[in-house]
């Protein structure tokens, strides 16, 4: 069965381009761990230079945009790794675990061909307060039935340390809370193709009409301007960082 980012990934690489400030922090959440397996690879961004490592990426079109120079790539699902035990020194999965059909079963797949840390970036669902929310309320809702609990990781994983991983203003990454200092970039259809939360809610054309209107009027900078002073920013995002099964 095609995946879903055979259809949605075509010119994803475009405004997703890894952000040095966030693949600098998962390269040290791996530390000196040399052969890694990276699930959910996509187009090869946040895999760390100089390691040995191998990409596993359900969508065809994902590993197609993978440049010449990226580390080789499987085409296999996270529930069903195509490795034997405890085959890397370490695992890591940047936001993608919401995106899989059995999140419990690819958890303990990642657990148990990695005998090192898993390092993971992902969404908490309870966390409130990001502006775009109030614009389209739906964001809530999906991010409540895809992404799982903080509490879920440990349960499969073992011990975890969770932290938040502050998002930068000019972040070069364009995921979905990213642009918290520039709202007009939610406003670019090409921009927003690259989410894939735009294209499970529809598109969401009639409350980005609002976010036109506000921003026009300077109703959005009324209420949110403070943020444009703002370096870096708690948008939900999650460093999980699970030591080794040893």
């Amino acid at each position: 069965m095609p995946d879903k980012y055979d259809a949605i990934g075509r010119g994803y690489t475009g405004p997703r381009q890894p952000d040095p400030r966030i693949a600098g922090t998962i390269a040290a959440a791996l530390g000196d761990a040399q052969r890694i397996v990276n699930i959910g690879a996509g187009s090869g961004a946040y895999e760390p230079a100089g390691r040995d490592l191998m990409a596993v990426e359900p969508s065809a079109e994902m590993i197609r945009q993978r440049p010449p120079t990226a580390y080789p790539a499987v085409q296999a699902s996270a529930e069903d790794l195509p490795f034997a035990d405890n085959s890397y020194d370490a695992g890591m999965a940047v936001l993608t675990v919401h995106h899989w059909s059995d999140q419990a079963r690819g958890l303990r797949e990642l657990r148990r061909v990695t005998r090192g840390p898993v390092v993971l970036v992902t969404f908490d669902p309870a966390h409130s307060g990001n502006w775009l929310d109030g614009y389209i309320p739906g964001l809530r809702q999906l991010d409540a039935g895809q992404m799982p609990p903080m509490d879920f990781y440990a349960r499969w994983l073992g011990a975890v340390a969770i932290t938040p991983l502050l998002i930068p203003h000019d972040c070069l990454d364009g995921f979905l809370y990213s642009y918290w200092r520039r709202p007009e970039c939610y406003l670019d259809p090409h921009l927003r193709d690259a989410i894939s939360s735009f294209h499970a809610l529809g598109g969401c054309e009639q409350e980005l009409a609002l976010l036109a209107r506000d921003l026009a009027s300077g109703d959005w900078d009324a209420q949110f301007g403070a943020l444009r002073s703002c370096v870096e920013l708690d948008v939900g995002y999650r460093l999980v960082v699970a030591s080794g099964p040893g």
